[in-house]
């Protein structure tokens, strides 16, 4: 995994000379339109990188786009791969170590999820503070690479402080209310059952999803900042009359997707 990562960095660094990214973004379901407004952008498709899979879902393109948004160099995977496509954790690996070698120090995620919380607006926006792994693997199983990070880092810290107070700061001028709360990675792709979604809440979970944990971990691993943002795209099951479909989250995703971009474009013009 170690050894596509640093394959790839060269592969981008040959087909992106002039770029110096420092902070990597990924976008989630519905969510790939921040990409576009990527300005002088390179583009290079997933199956050009070595380790890179290609995305099999709705919503997900499969593309690395290197650029400047909000005043800032970034490079943003725009589309990830999930568990429940079939892909062990170990997957996001090569990706996410291949930004870090870029030179990224920042990691941001943005997800869509269902909230646990009844008076959560679908297409609202939830800042994640921390998480739950319920998804019974994890991306750093197997043999450990001490140059990317200690065999057993902590992740008391997960989420950086400093990065949850200059998105609140950013979210409060630009007028975007942001919720807050504890997200659950589920293994999926079936949508929960309401019984499980109380035992969920329970737990102190505010929102389930099937993503982003895998990718956060690797990024403290190899000692990246990590913020991450959840769009609601729903209540879950049994909080809400209506049956989940993926259909649904693309729907209220992309209802909430302006208001994600606002705010992302915000945070990084305030580093």
């Amino acid at each position: 995994m170690s050894e596509h990562a640093r394959n790839a960095a060269k592969i981008v660094a040959q087909r992106a000379p002039d770029r110096s990214p420092r902070v990597g973004i990924v976008l989630g379901s519905g969510l790939g339109g921040l990409a576009d407004r990527i300005e002088n952008r390179v583009v290079i498709d997933y199956a050009d990188l070595p380790g890179f899979p290609v995305p099999s879902v709705q919503g997900h393109v499969g593309r690395l786009v290197l650029g400047t948004l909000g005043g800032v160099e970034v490079a943003c995977l725009q589309g990830r791969v999930h568990l429940y496509e079939g892909h062990p954790a170990s997957t996001v690996v090569p990706l996410v170590r291949t930004l870090q070698l870029l030179g990224c120090e920042t990691f941001v995620a943005t997800n869509a999820a269902g909230a646990l919380d009844v008076d959560a607006v679908p297409g609202s926006l939830m800042l994640i503070v921390d998480h739950i792994n319920m998804q019974g693997q994890n991306p750093l199983a197997g043999p450990n690479d001490e140059s990317f990070g200690p065999r057993f880092p902590a992740m008391s810290g997960a989420y950086d402080l400093g990065l949850q107070q200059r998105l609140r700061e950013s979210a409060a001028r630009l007028g975007i209310a942001l919720r807050e709360g504890v997200y659950m990675a589920l293994l999926g792709p079936c949508f929960e059952t309401p019984a499980e979604i109380r035992a969920f809440a329970r737990l102190g979970a505010n929102a389930v999803g099937m993503s982003t944990v895998p990718e956060v971990i690797v990024a403290r691993h190899c000692g990246m900042k990590v913020a991450a943002i959840s769009v609601l795209t729903n209540l879950g099951a049994g909080l809400a009359d209506e049956i989940l479909s993926h259909d649904q989250t693309l729907h209220f995703s992309g209802l909430a997707a302006a208001d994600l971009q606002r705010l992302v474009i915000e945070f990084l013009g305030s580093t």
